[in-house]
């Protein structure tokens, strides 16, 4: 049996926040992602590897197999198909909220509101919930501008500190859902590598209790 085994991480904040996790699990990735350009890194236990990729793009390569597990943003996983992969455990790290946000006085609309995002499942999700028809337009970053130059009335995005929003006259206005980053595992190797990787949820669950006891 091939007892390989892939983890896909994004660079940044998550890699960041789960690597006491992977330690806890006795995983040790033996290259800096910052430093190498490498995105198959090594680690101290030659069974294990990480595979660095964006982060949107981690629920696709654990649900088609390349990664057998991976960790997630909450956010990510709203937008992405959940199909072949198991959202398993709530890491509680890089926490944060998808927020509708606008200026604090807008103008008068007279027109259907129209929101700029890069979130277009979980905006239409969370607009149809409330009965509201609304336009939306797909941008992929600097979302804060869409309102000061009038091609949107809102925008929905993370929110952490809202330090951004305050920065360009905007306000968070409505909460649409608490974010934090996921374990996804591939519904294939779950039941294949299922003692490996119900060994690291334990050790990553003792993590997580210690945290919030």
């Amino acid at each position: 049996m091939n007892d390989q085994l892939t983890i896909a991480l994004s660079k940044g904040r998550i890699y960041k926040d789960t690597l006491p996790l992977l330690e806890a699990a006795g995983i040790e990735p033996l290259e800096d992602p910052s430093k190498s350009r490498k995105l198959i890194l090594p680690t101290n236990q030659p069974n294990v590897r990480l595979l660095i990729v964006r982060a949107t793009d981690a629920p696709t390569y654990v649900a088609h197999g390349a990664a057998d597990i991976g960790v997630a943003g909450k956010d990510v996983l709203m937008e992405a198909p959940s199909h072949n992969l198991f959202e398993l455990l709530d890491l509680e790290i890089a926490k944060c909220r998808l927020m509708v946000a606008g200026p604090e006085v807008e103008k008068p609309h007279g027109h259907r509101l129209k929101i700029a995002t890069k979130y277009l499942k979980s905006a239409q999700a969370y607009y149809a919930q409330k009965g509201e028809q609304v336009d939306l337009i797909k941008l992929y970053g600097s979302m804060e501008i869409a309102p000061l130059i009038d091609l949107a009335d809102r925008i929905v995005d993370l929110v952490d500190t809202g330090n951004t929003l305050k920065a360009n006259g905007l306000v968070p206005m409505e909460h649409i859902a608490d974010i934090s980053s996921r374990l996804i595992v591939n519904q294939h190797a779950y039941k294949t590598k299922f003692d490996q990787i119900n060994t690291i949820i334990q050790q990553f669950k003792t993590v997580i209790e210690k945290e919030n006891a």
